[in-house]
């Protein structure tokens, strides 16, 4: 495995520094939000300060630049910057944690992405869309996937594809879910594909690869994904990635989306300290409405907990050398679409109580409130089968298909 020279880092970065960096800049991220609305992409400025950030590199192997850090610390950074730049918020996340998976693949696949430059990002979907067919050294790869967040920075991508079997046998029948990784040359973007209500800065356009040979140390199996076959083939000794996948990518989703929920509180509250009503009360003598933002406040204060004490328990008890157990997976899943839906409803109701002047383009909160709908729909943030997926481990039947625990 390649060693970080100096012509892809100095050294990497300490998470304080990260901190450090990212703090500094909110202000800046804030400003670039409404450009990369209108860009329909991150502008170069954003992209400038995530790249030297560091905060792209958390989860990164520490020979390639990265610092193997803790995902709970880099989940409260999303929500912090998710909470004054939405779409930046999102992209640092959904990007930022392709590095955990990338980390645990074939040392090859680390190689052709981070050993000529640390810096590299990669984009996704997962969804199970694309095609693909054995052939000798690996696959041929067909599909089309929508939501490739932050792609148009992205020199690599990692999509979903359903499988013929491995061994050959069984041709036609694609079964086996895989997450297949294509460099940018083997896939097109269709820029006109991003249209949309919320999170346009995210610039999540649609992506296709048409018959792309994928070899096969670019494949990943996502039942040896889940399983942490990679962990233990590739990186025993890196702790980090002994954690679930399936903790860890879901958990960085719902920390944006709880940013983002948070954003449209903190908007309320800011737009409450000048709002008077037609009747020339004002909103911070009103009781009703500041019982609303009271409430609301405490809300997202214990989402932000709820997420980043499951996150923090399930890292340290992998970096101590422990296995997290399908019970906590399911656990920390639970809490996860838990504290999305208390804080996404904190945000509805602060909403409902702007009064009329909410629906001007000119007030921030609707664009908050647009980008957490969007956010909303995310599958990882769909409540109710991950409830009943937990309910049913409890009594040992048999997991519902389908669902992301």
């Amino acid at each position: 495995m390649s060693k970080i020279t100096p012509a892809t880092a100095e050294r990497n970065s300490t998470f304080a520094e990260v901190r450090a960096s990212i703090d500094a800049a909110l202000p800046v991220l804030a400003e670039e939000a409404l450009a990369c609305d209108a860009m329909g992409q991150l502008t170069p400025k954003v992209h400038a300060i995530l790249r030297d950030s560091g905060i792209m590199r958390v989860l990164q192997p520490i020979e390639f630049g990265g610092m193997e850090g803790d995902p709970s610390e880099l989940s409260r950074l999303v929500m912090d910057i998710a909470a004054e730049a939405p779409s930046v918020g999102w992209c640092a996340g959904v990007v930022g944690v392709h590095s955990f998976e990338f980390g645990q693949a074939d040392p090859r696949l680390q190689e052709e992405v981070w050993g000529k430059d640390v810096y590299t990002w990669t984009a996704s979907p997962y969804a199970m869309l694309g095609k693909a067919r054995r052939v000798e050294g690996g696959w041929r790869f067909t599909g089309r996937w929508p939501f490739s967040s932050g792609t148009d920075w992205c020199e690599w991508i990692v999509v979903g594809g359903m499988a013929e079997a491995a061994d050959g046998s069984r041709p036609g029948e694609f079964t086996e879910p895989h997450h297949f990784i294509l460099p940018r040359s083997d896939y097109v973007i269709h820029h006109d594909s991003w249209d949309t209500m919320g999170l346009r800065g995210t610039g999540s356009k649609d992506v296709e690869a048409v018959d792309a040979f994928v070899p096969d140390h670019r494949v990943i199996n996502v039942r040896k994904l889940n399983d942490r076959f990679y962990f233990r083939q590739n990186r025993p000794d890196s702790r980090l990635y002994a954690m679930p996948f399936d903790v860890v990518f879901p958990g960085i989703i719902s920390a944006a989306t709880i940013g983002l929920a948070e954003g449209v509180v903190r908007r309320y509250r800011d737009y409450s300290e000048s709002r008077v009503n037609r009747g020339g009360i004002k909103a911070i003598d009103n009781p009703y409405q500041m019982a609303v933002l009271g409430s609301a406040m405490a809300d997202i204060a214990a989402s932000r907990l709820h997420l980043i004490d499951d996150m923090k328990r399930a890292y340290d008890h992998a970096m101590a050398g422990g296995e997290v157990s399908r019970a906590m997976q399911h656990e920390a899943r639970r809490n996860q679409v838990r504290a999305v839906r208390r804080a996404a409803d904190a945000a509805h109701a602060v909403f409902s109580n702007v009064g009329g002047n909410v629906a001007r383009n000119s007030n921030p909160i609707q664009r908050f409130y647009r980008d957490m709908s969007v956010a909303m729909c995310h599958a990882c943030n769909v409540d109710q089968p991950v409830y009943a997926a937990q309910a049913a481990f409890t009594f040992g039947k048999p997991i519902p298909p389908g669902v992301i625990v």
